[in-house]
């Protein structure tokens, strides 16, 4: 069976919960059509470059499919017709990544890179004694 990727946006205002039940209901189509779901994830509410529809952040979802290409065509005609669902793009992979998607690691090392200069800013103490040498550099100039 072909492989495919899903990645959709819902509107801002809507809740994250009705988000994730929009997956469970996409699943369903999926899997009344042949075909199973595999990783689905839900990347949370970002801001959009562009306005969409009258939206400056939506709800982005990733699903990933294992399906015969009806079902697909079926779930995309009900992602149409859902005033929700703000755009819609599936593309068809020849294989499905496994582990976390590229979005969800970029979160992970985001975090990690915070918790790192947050540790190295307590610990060292370094910014606040660089710029008093700078001060004092400036007044001993000013000074002279």
């Amino acid at each position: 069976m072909p492989l495919y990727e899903c990645v959709f946006l819902v509107r801002q205002d809507v809740s994250g919960q009705a988000v994730d039940e929009l997956i469970e209901q996409y699943t369903g189509v999926i899997t009344e059509g042949g075909g199973e779901v595999g990783r689905t994830e839900n990347w949370g509410l970002k801001t959009l470059s562009y306005r969409v529809n009258k939206n400056r952040k939506a709800h982005f979802a990733l699903m990933d499919i294992t399906s015969p290409a009806p079902a697909v065509q079926e779930m995309e005609r009900q992602m149409r017709l859902n005033e929700d669902v703000l755009r819609t793009l599936t593309i068809k992979v020849e294989e499905h990544e496994e582990g976390p998607s590229v979005m969800k690691q970029k979160r992970d090392r985001d975090d990690r890179r915070r918790r790192e200069r947050g540790e190295r800013e307590e610990g060292e103490g370094g910014g606040e004694d660089r710029r008093d040498d700078r001060r004092e550099e400036r007044r001993e100039r000013e000074s002279a």
